[in-house]
């Protein structure tokens, strides 16, 4: 894909801003008054922790796009995604607030990105890949999958995210414009992904995003605690639409039995995926640590601190294990 890496790289640095704004304004929000026990905060109470984190994870995200799936690219990007969330923490414990603090997070988020982007591409042009021009080795796509896979399971954590708290207003415009983020990152890289760029592709990835985004929306309006539906159908709309848009079309049409097979995993899959790696957060305490670390109360001990963005990640990786296999002989290997 002609654009990957000028589009990547601009997801990245929206992701990089969108982390600033939720430090410097959603955070404070969710902080509580009082070290007494009975103001200690709830479940789900750190919802701008995780919508911070799902930033942070589309940087990386954005990066591999930006390397259209290179090794070389996508290495060095999960070791920013590590470094970035340990400077979110001790960023976090300083209670950084207001427009000032918010343009220095934002300008000094994108000078690092720009600096990684810059060494990336000085060491690219050092060491250019050898092989057919204007054609993505398999891996890479597979890599690229795998990343629209990530940020599609991510994009249904943003969507569905809930508060015990009274701060619906500011949580509904964080969880829209993170999963909006997402939702764009997740149809880009899977036309990245695919063996060739078609009308009849890019149609569809216009399409799958409006539909996307309207899904985004109707997930937020529901009333919480009755958000499972609606998430498990949009992403079996998101997910399906990736293998779409990412596996090969022999002979010009797709394959649709295994797409068909596709929207099967894409309806269970994230939901179960989710639950598997939330069960263990209830016994370890993982949430707890990144509170403690970021210096904020702790969740009261009748209630759950569940990292979200963790589980979302992990759920997304899941899938991409399922179906980042948009060539026809990667799904051949299945049988």
């Amino acid at each position: 894909m002609r654009y990957a890496r000028p589009l990547g790289l601009l997801l990245s640095a929206a992701a990089v801003v969108l982390w600033a704004y939720g430090m410097t304004w959603w955070q404070p929000l969710t902080e509580p008054l009082g070290p007494w026990s009975e103001t200690l905060p709830g479940n789900n109470t750190y919802w701008a922790r995780d919508l911070r984190f799902m930033a942070i994870m589309a940087v990386p995200l954005g990066l591999v796009l930006a390397g259209r799936g290179q090794l070389r690219w996508g290495g060095p990007a999960v070791v920013l995604g590590g470094c970035w969330v340990a400077a979110d923490l001790a960023i976090d414990r300083a209670d950084p607030i207001g427009v000032d603090a918010t343009v220095l997070l934002a300008v000094a988020g994108c000078g690092v990105l720009g600096v990684f982007a810059a060494v990336l591409l000085w060491w690219e042009r050092r060491r250019p890949r050898t092989g057919e021009p204007g054609t993505a080795p398999a891996a890479d796509r597979r890599v690229l999958t795998g990343t629209a896979c990530v940020a599609g399971v991510l994009t249904l954590v943003a969507a569905a995210i809930e508060s015990p708290t009274d701060r619906e207003p500011e949580l509904n415009q964080g969880a829209l414009l993170t999963a909006a983020l997402l939702v764009v990152l997740t149809v880009v890289a899977a036309v990245a992904a695919a063996p060739a760029r078609t009308w009849a592709r890019v149609g569809l990835a216009a399409g799958l995003t409006v539909v996307a985004l309207l899904g985004v929306g109707l997930v937020r309006a529901a009333e919480p605690g009755t958000r499972l539906l609606p998430e498990a159908a949009l992403g079996a709309v998101l997910l399906t639409g990736v293998t779409l848009l990412a596996w090969d079309w022999p002979g010009g049409r797709p394959i649709w039995w295994h797409h068909a097979l596709a929207a099967l995993l894409a309806l269970v899959g994230p939901m179960v995926f989710l639950v598997a790696t939330a069960l263990p957060m209830l016994v370890l305490p993982v949430g707890a640590t990144f509170t403690a670390l970021a210096g904020n109360s702790p969740i009261h001990a009748a209630d759950s601190d569940l990292l979200f963005s963790l589980a979302g990640l992990l759920a997304g990786l899941g899938m991409a294990v399922l179906l980042a296999r948009p060539s026809v002989d990667d799904r051949r290997q299945l049988r």
